[in-house]
């Protein structure tokens, strides 16, 4: 008769690190490789690139420090900004690729 209620117990005991692994893959897991792309996107910020701050401010840098970037938001406006306020960088002013016009799915509707 005592044999139930331990064979119980293992079953919760699986079932609750079951759980606490369903927890990790699930919450911690993406977190951590979310703050590893923001920390590899912060080591790559040079000087000539647009940013934009977690603050809403977008300009270019101008000065790159270990620490702190210095940011031109506007014509002879520079502001001292810490690395971990980049929320990213924006793409350049590269010339855009001619969009091809998409064709009709079922074809020529003439």
């Amino acid at each position: 008769m005592n044999e139930l209620p331990v064979a119980a117990a293992g079953n919760g005991l699986f079932i609750l690190i079951l759980l606490v692994g369903l927890f990790w893959f699930l919450l911690v897991m993406p977190n951590r490789r979310r703050q590893r792309a923001q920390k590899q996107l912060l080591s790559q910020v040079q000087v000539g690139e647009e940013v934009v701050t977690v603050g809403g401010l977008i300009g270019r840098v101008v000065e790159a420090g270990e620490t702190e970037l210095r940011v031109e938001i506007a014509d002879g406006v520079v502001v001292r900004v810490s690395r971990r306020a980049v929320a990213g960088i924006l793409p350049g002013d590269e010339p855009a690729a001619e969009a091809e016009t998409p064709e009709p799915p079922y074809g020529d509707p003439s």
